[in-house]
């Protein structure tokens, strides 16, 4: 199963849950922000999500193993530019994975578009403030018409208690609020996923709950 993580706005922590989702999920997370990658992996040498994109490599030899396994997005402007986003398809169709989570650019754009084009579900990503909510909804139309089912919502960063009920009736979906914790924020840098570096604590648990949704989306 391919699941999009998409919001419609950027700096809500999109690019963090992606790798730890995949974590939960023992799957594989793509960087499909061609031109502001996010996940580790795109500075090393070795082909990428932009190689790929151009025909100059296959996506298993871009992928990096690690304690996430991760496919890479070159950091280039003239990686971008070479990148065909009709290869996507192919692109995310990697062998030997259940799952794989596709880390999706934020905001509207084409290019945002894409990886929900290709994704059989996605899980929206908001912070709980009034205009990141107002981006999710934009980004749930875009998926809507893209024929991309929604898994799940997570509100992250959450500090009070968030508005997951309002959310989930105008989304129509299961909402997660996502503490927040230093822990799951320095995840990516630190290549150190939170359900392993704290599995009891209430960031990862929230983590397991939306693995938890993309898994009964796979199933129903």
């Amino acid at each position: 199963m391919i699941v999009a993580v998409a919001g419609g706005k950027g700096g809500v922590g999109k690019s963090t849950l992606a790798y730890n989702v995949a974590d939960a999920l023992d799957a594989l997370v793509v960087d499909a922000d061609l031109a502001m990658a996010d996940l580790p992996g795109g500075r090393e040498r070795g082909p990428d999500l932009h190689d790929v994109l151009a025909g100059r490599a296959t996506p298993a030899e871009a992928v990096r193993p690690g304690p996430v396994d991760v496919l890479p997005c070159g950091r280039t402007l003239a990686g971008a530019r070479l990148a065909d986003v009709r290869r996507l398809p192919d692109a995310v169709a990697v062998d030997g994975y259940e799952h794989v989570v596709v880390d999706s650019p934020a905001g509207l754009r084409v290019d945002a578009g894409a990886p929900l084009a290709v994704a059989d579900a996605c899980l929206l990503v908001a912070s709980p403030t009034r205009w990141a909510l107002a981006n999710a909804v934009a980004a749930r139309e875009l998926a809507r018409e893209l024929d991309c089912g929604l898994a799940a919502v997570a509100l992250n960063r959450v500090v009070d208690d968030p508005p997951a009920e309002a959310v989930e009736r105008a989304l129509g979906a299961p909402t997660t609020a996502v503490p927040a914790d230093p822990r799951l924020g320095q995840s990516i840098v630190a290549r150190e996923p939170v359900g392993r570096t704290a599995p009891g604590s209430a960031a990862a648990r929230a983590v397991e709950e939306l693995a938890g949704a993309v898994r009964r989306c796979a199933v129903g």
